[in-house]
């Protein structure tokens, strides 16, 4: 079986090209693939399947456990190189249906041999309302966000943003306490006026180097909070993006190809 390995700001994926929808994926076999150290390591899978309506492709994400979820901002522009890169559809745009809904990618810039700028019509991100429960310690205030999949938001009060044994402390007690698990980025103003700075622990996955949905959840937190405008640029460990709020939300940022990758099925 033939698989593309892809990253988004250092949030990695496995995406497996399936239009003909004759390879299902077990979450026991994503999870196998997954695996960094016997496996060929990856946040996710993506398994890309014929499209529906009005979309080209159709994108079926399963976790690092196996789990499923609804969206992803860094993996849909790993999924968007990989269809291009396969000829499967024409860039600039690509329209894929996803668990969140019908989002739209489109090619801004080629940076290199392996590696473009993609800007993402995330659909809503809508601040659902506060979380007193978790405002504790650090934690000066708290927020629930959908953005086609669950965030919990949490402004930091430290001098600097958590460390990761820190961050697997609050992040996983916010996603088990939550119905459904919830992703959890916390955040703090940036260094230059009006950004953020995030970190992030994923549903399903734990801490990740970036997360596209959840840097929509923390810019649209952080503009009902007043600390960014409607743009801002999200840094996150593994890299930037920028997120203009609206009804669609913008993510842009890039996307790099790594390898192609064959591996025994099943």
């Amino acid at each position: 079986m033939r698989l593309t390995k892809h990253h988004g700001l250092g949030n990695d994926f496995l995406v497996l090209l399936d239009l003909d929808g004759i390879h299902p994926v077990s979450p026991e076999r994503a999870v196998a693939l997954c695996e960094r150290r016997i496996g060929l390591g990856a946040d996710g899978l993506l398994r890309v399947t014929a499209g529906r309506g009005e979309a080209q492709v159709t994108m079926q994400l399963l976790n690092a456990d196996g789990s499923v979820a609804e969206m992803s901002g860094n993996g849909i522009r790993a999924l968007a190189q990989a269809v291009f890169q396969a000829g499967l559809a024409e860039p600039p745009v690509l329209r894929v249906a996803t668990d969140a809904g019908l989002r739209t990618v489109t090619v801004i810039a080629r940076l290199g041999p392996a590696q473009h700028r993609m800007r993402v019509d995330m659909g809503q991100a809508k601040v659902v309302g506060p979380e007193p429960e978790w405002v504790e310690g650090d934690v000066l205030r708290a927020t629930r966000v959908d953005v086609g999949n669950p965030h919990v938001v949490v402004q930091w009060g430290g001098p600097s943003l958590p460390q990761r044994d820190e961050l697997v402390a609050i992040g996983g007690r916010i996603d088990a306490a939550t119905p459904g698990g919830a992703n959890v980025e916390i955040l703090l103003p940036g260094e230059e006026p009006g950004d953020l700075a995030m970190v992030v622990y994923e549903r399903g996955v734990g801490p990740t180097q970036a997360c596209g949905t959840g840097a929509c959840a923390a810019a649209a937190a952080g503009h009902d909070w007043e600390l960014c405008g409607p743009t801002t640029t999200v840094h996150m460990p593994g890299g930037a993006v920028e997120v203009t709020l609206g009804d669609p939300v913008l993510l842009t940022g890039d996307v790099t190809s790594v390898a192609i990758l064959d591996t025994p099925w099943p």
